[in-house]
């Protein structure tokens, strides 16, 4: 199968009655969410849908924003998410960037998706999950749904055509939207859905915002193994979440760091997980300490530790047979991928070295959507004439056996007394101390360094920190030049909508 939605379609066809997609609200069978997505698509054609054409939804992890990402696929539309807290800025942005057609909201986002339209010169037609009080609308989601089912026009898709846009978080700068085709998604939910051996049996559990490629990979994944995904909206109420994973029976918990910082802080689980079979990690790396916690507590679950970018969806993962012997590693490349290192003049590199990781493969985007000069800083001629490769700017290590080893994000970096700083590898250290529940590192400027160290911590539930402790720890456990010389306790740390911690917000704080 090229195509995403044909995997869809023949477990509509073979299992019609397993459930595919729940939330709190409701529960669509494979047949169901076929047959939605179908009239949804055909209802995007009536809206001037054409193949090619962008369009927006901004997600809630809810049963009907999963419908409207197949039904765009269906429509020979890109999908094009975004995040359901998103500010009026950033709604505008991706919406003029993109130049979307068609714009799909829910009633709770209607004074910033106004806000944001008021300001384009192109507007998108817009249509409404359900019609806001007090707003026109003669184009609304549910309303199409409810009508008679209908089948959408063949589009004549291929695989070489866009799947989605997915908009970086923009940590680092105004966000760029990776343009991502059915070919990327096909071979990365095979590749993951084989090395996580993820069958029709699974279940899981996602409270990964989906206008994240993270996100979005759990509902395209687990249609792609023929399971169920079950949608939270996040994890803000763990308690709850965890009672409907023991209800659902869910085996899969996929998660970043904040997410399984807060798990351990309530270990024992009140809840009977005895049908969870693994737990992964992605976005951000997972300090060593809590992986091996996570390993303790939950006895019996694997543990994936995984690396991936929006650009390439999913590229790097760890054996969990790995796990206790090689806690700091992000593994190896996927399967029908390869990685490797290159020094700063792109030449590889052997095991045991460090340098910049490189991505080659189907998983690969296309590029940046409209910007040509991003898309070829990040995409460069590799070893083979005429294939693009990725160029993460991430650095990794390799040891002698190949497993590869996160350093920082290039951006991360920062120079103190004239030595390059890595802030990972002064977290990872912090988060081994008891009573710390999250770590970030950072580089304030400073006159005389450069930059100065700085550490900001949450404790955990029902501990205390203090500044005196904090230093006297890390004078036992890093090197002199790594101990921060600024030591901040907050309740939490600032993160994006996908979980991760937003370190300029952390820099532009004055130190205390």
């Amino acid at each position: 199968m090229f195509l995403l939605q044909e995997y869809l379609e023949s477990w509509a066809g073979t299992t019609p009655e397993r459930v595919a997609v729940r939330d709190a609200g409701g529960t669509l069978t494979y047949a169901a969410l076929w047959a939605q997505s179908g009239t949804l698509a055909a209802a995007m054609q009536r809206w001037g849908v054409e193949r090619g054409d962008r369009v927006a939804v901004v997600v809630q992890n809810s049963v009907e924003s999963a419908v409207t990402v197949w039904a765009t696929l269906r429509a020979g539309g890109v999908f094009t998410p975004i995040a359901a807290d998103a500010r009026t800025d950033r709604i505008r942005c991706i919406l003029a960037d993109s130049g979307a057609k068609l714009l799909i909201a829910p009633d709770t986002a209607a004074a910033a998706v106004q806000a944001a339209l008021a300001g384009l010169e192109c507007r998108p037609t817009t249509a409404w999950f359900a019609p806001p009080a007090g707003l026109e609308s003669d184009l609304c989601v549910c309303g199409a749904l409810a009508g008679p089912l209908d089948r959408p026009l063949d589009p004549g898709t291929i695989d070489q055509d866009l799947a989605a846009i997915i908009y970086t978080s923009g940590t680092t700068g105004l966000p760029k939207g990776a343009m991502l085709t059915h070919r990327n998604f096909t071979n990365s939910t095979g590749a993951v859905a084989r090395y996580l051996h993820q069958t029709a049996a699974d279940v899981t559990c996602s409270v990964l915002p989906m206008a994240f490629s993270y996100g979005l990979m759990q509902v395209l994944t687990a249609v792609r193994a023929g399971s169920e995904v079950v949608l939270e909206p996040s994890f803000t109420f763990p308690l709850d979440v965890l009672r409907r994973m023991e209800q659902y029976g869910v085996t899969m918990l996929p998660g970043v760091p904040s997410l399984f910082a807060k798990l351990l802080q309530i270990t024992p689980v009140p809840a009977d997980l005895g049908a969870l079979r693994l737990m992964t990690n992605a976005a951000d790396a997972i300090p060593p300490a809590h992986l091996l916690r996570l390993r303790e507590a939950f006895r019996g679950v694997e543990v994936y530790p995984m690396y991936g970018q929006t650009e390439c969806t999913r590229a790097l993962y760890l054996d969990p047979a790995l796990v206790d012997s090689h806690p700091e590693s992000v593994g190896r490349a996927i399967p029908n991928c390869e990685a490797y290192l290159i020094d700063d003049g792109g030449r590889r590199l052997p095991p045991g070295a460090e340098g910049e990781l490189v991505i080659r493969g189907s998983n690969v985007m296309r590029g940046y959507w409209g910007k040509p000069k991003e898309t070829a800083e990040k995409l460069r001629p590799g070893d083979v004439p005429g294939e693009p490769v990725l160029h993460t700017g991430d650095r990794f290590r390799t040891d002698g056996a190949g497993l590869m080893y996160f350093i920082c994000r290039s951006d991360d970096i920062f120079k103190c007394r004239g030595e390059k700083v890595a802030p990972a590898a002064i977290e990872h250290a912090l988060c081994e101390m008891p009573g710390v529940a999250e770590a970030a590192v950072v580089g304030v400027p400073d006159e005389n360094d450069g930059s100065a160290i700085k550490a900001v911590l949450v404790a955990r539930t029902g501990e205390t920190l203090s500044e005196t402790r904090v230093r006297a720890f890390c004078r036992m456990r890093l090197e002199p030049g790594l101990v921060p010389r600024f030591v901040e306790i907050r309740s939490e740390l600032p993160k994006t909508a996908s979980g991760k911690v937003r370190r300029l917000d952390l820099r532009n704080a004055a130190p205390n």
